[in-house]
């Protein structure tokens, strides 16, 4: 009996190659594979890819030719946003929710403490927010609990699986492993939020000399010694991990989250020396040979998809955790490397929060075509489990988030209505345009930013003035105030915490209580 049953799926798998079908695509019952393929400290302009209305300098300055096709096959979206720092974007990523609701407003490393440079600031008192992270488990004090959607992807049949940068959870803490927030597979992910190395030469950080620090990347032994970069390593493990998955005959979600560009700043050799000989500084030439590096990975998957005869039944998510590096560790003018946006991470000026965001779902979204909505981060929870088929699902946390599906379809007009939020109660060091503990708010082309140290306001109609440079304030107050007070209502309705003035140990005001002329 078990041998018929045997030649029965041997013919069956012969008929389906004869048919052109892959097994993977035959037997899922319509679930498409998805990757969400995500990008470290990558800015709006670090691509050939323009997402502005006219391609910039910057765009004829970096190669990513992949990236271009993912474009060329799928839907551009214009005015995707994240938030000014990692680990707040990756937990409103797993969990659905803002981050003014789940606390885990700044990036976590160390267990149960504030960050360094909010313990000694000269101003402010900051709040003890989620400093460990997010837990799919069981209530731990600091910490946000919630069902992340991966779990909820491994319960209808998804293998589920990590690669690269977690960073999710403090050290110590169950939520710096990924396998504890829904993931079959976690390669290489852990607390930490940067690389020691990205050289396979080095370790990619495990030496003698870095014993004991959170930085050398984990479970890539196989690579040591070896003249590999960490972006072409991370690579090769997810191609294998989903060749297990198509011989498992499970669909899959691969969660490729790169490390690169996020400092430290090292020249990847393959591509190094074509930006030297253009001009640009070794700072610059080795940020620029890190963005091709990656796009190189992004091929190399768009490659094994096609070889592997799964594209067709593959959803693939292209996004950035927050914007550009500029005000620190670059060549060049702090604040400009993504203009024409003000500023880059850390701010929530628009250089600081608004990604390149690529779609491609074939069948569903129209090849070649752009989305001018704006959508945040947490709006990619309930849309990947739609994609995945899943409609009804339980949670532990309130979902804060908006599937844009809809938006895939090319047939929903602008939306002027929804607001959307950020919150920072926080200092993150460096200082600049847009800098610094805040909350904002933007409702159509309107974004008002409130600062917590000095109670001051901007606001910015980002239709006309994408750059911000102009502050309307007193030309446009009762918009400010209508503004003022629906951020404030938001806030104080999901709980958000506030800084303290360190002299008076008063709470900083909310938006609406202040008066706005």
């Amino acid at each position: 009996m078990i041998a018929c049953v045997f030649r029965l799926k041997l013919c069956l798998l012969i008929i389906l190659a004869g048919c052109g079908v892959s097994p993977n695509e035959a037997t899922q019952h319509g679930k498409p594979n998805i990757i969400l393929f995500f990008i470290d400290d990558m800015g709006w302009q670090d691509t050939s890819v323009p997402f502005w209305s006219e391609q910039t300098p910057y765009n004829r300055l970096y190669t990513t030719p992949n990236m271009e096709r993912l474009a060329s096959q799928g839907m551009k979206f214009t005015q995707a946003y994240a938030t000014p720092v990692c680990t707040p974007t990756r937990v409103s990523l797993l969990t659905g929710m803002n981050a003014a609701r789940h606390r885990v407003t700044n990036w976590t490393l160390q267990p149960d403490q504030l960050q360094p440079m909010e313990i000694d600031h000269k101003t402010l008192e900051f709040p003890m927010w989620n400093v460990n992270g997010v837990v799919a488990d069981q209530p731990i004090p600091h910490a946000v609990l919630a069902t992340p959607f991966p779990k909820l992807l491994q319960e209808q049949g998804y293998q589920t699986i990590h690669v690269g940068k977690a960073h999710f959870g403090a050290i110590g803490k169950s939520g710096e492993n990924p396998l504890n927030l829904g993931f079959d597979a976690n390669i290489a992910g852990h607390a930490a939020g940067a690389p020691k190395s990205y050289y396979g030469r080095d370790n990619f950080g495990n030496l003698a000399e870095f014993e004991g620090t959170p930085w050398p990347v984990p479970g890539l032994d196989e690579f040591y010694g070896q003249d590999i970069n960490l972006t072409e390593a991370l690579t090769i493990k997810a191609k294998q991990a989903m060749n297990e998955s198509l011989r498992s005959q499970q669909p899959f979600y691969l969660y490729l989250a790169h490390y690169t560009v996020h400092t430290p700043l090292m020249a990847d050799q393959r591509f190094y020396q074509k930006y030297v000989d253009q001009g640009l500084d070794s700072t610059e030439a080795k940020y620029a040979s890190m963005v091709e590096s990656m796009d190189k990975s992004l091929g190399d998957i768009l490659d094994f998809l096609d070889e592997k005869n799964i594209a067709n039944n593959t959803v693939i998510l292209f996004m950035s955790d927050n914007g550009g590096l500029s005000a620190v560790a670059r060549g060049g003018t702090p604040h400009t490397h993504n203009t024409p946006l003000s500023s880059g991470k850390g701010s929530v000026h628009e250089g600081g929060i608004r990604e390149p965001m690529l779609v491609k779902w074939p069948g569903r979204v129209t090849a070649g075509s752009v989305c001018q909505d704006y959508l945040i981060i947490e709006d990619f929870f309930p849309t990947i489990l739609e994609i995945a088929g899943i409609k009804e699902y339980e949670t532990t946390q309130t979902i804060d988030g908006v599937s844009f599906v809809p938006l895939l379809s090319g047939k929903t007009q602008v939306r002027e209505d929804r607001s959307l939020f950020w919150h920072f109660p926080n200092e993150w060091g460096p200082t600049g345009p847009g800098i610094g503990a805040s909350s904002t708010i933007r409702k159509g082309s309107w974004k008002l930013i409130y600062y917590h140290a000095n109670e001051n306001f901007e606001l910015f109609n980002i239709g006309d003035d994408i750059s911000e440079r102009n502050n309307l304030l007193e030309a446009h107050s009762q918009k400010a105030t209508e503004l003022a007070k629906e951020l404030g209502n938001y806030l104080k309705s999901v709980n958000a915490q506030m800084p303290r003035h360190l002299n008076s140990k008063k709470q900083v005001s909310w938006p609406d209580e202040k008066i706005i002329s």
